[in-house]
């Protein structure tokens, strides 16, 4: 779905955390970041892969990673599924969608038969410079730690 490419410069964004605090991509400058979008929390395959990163976070925070969640859900959304799932990085509640579309990570989907307007599953790994080092369009949401690191091997 997303129009940027592995070497592009990540657009820059800034959007409210589960806390209602801005946060930006600049905010993390000089470090390497997980930016993943998901449809919608508390849903089986979002959960699936917040889970399956927040339980490897030790070992992707020691091969470098930042992690960054986001999705259109609002903050206080965001920030029971936080607490339900123990879940430790941040997540962006992208309501007004300005990231979701800078990322092209918005649009049409198709689900039993129906049309409709929707998140993408899309993660993005941008280095410490801000460029776009990986895309992953198909997420395994059970193993997206492997995914990632094996991407790297």
């Amino acid at each position: 779905m997303t129009r940027l490419q592995i070497g592009d410069k990540a657009p820059d964004f800034r959007a409210l955390n589960e806390h209602g605090n801005p946060v930006s991509l600049t905010d993390y400058k000089g470090k390497k970041v997980i930016l993943y979008f998901y449809p919608k929390d508390m849903t089986p395959g979002c959960t699936a892969e917040s889970c399956n990163l927040g339980e490897n976070y030790a070992l992707l925070k020691e091969k470098g990673f930042e992690i960054i969640g986001v999705s259109p859900d609002p903050a206080k959304r965001h920030l029971k599924f936080i607490e339900k799932y123990k879940l430790p990085f941040t997540l962006l509640a992208d309501e007004d969608r300005t990231v979701l579309e800078a990322y092209n990570v918005w649009g049409l989907k198709k689900f039993m038969g129906k049309e409709y307007d929707g998140v993408h599953r899309t993660t993005f790994v941008i280095d410490e410079k801000g460029i776009i080092e990986k895309i992953f369009l198909k997420v395994k949401t059970k193993d997206h730690t492997n995914q990632i690191l094996e991407s790297y091997s």
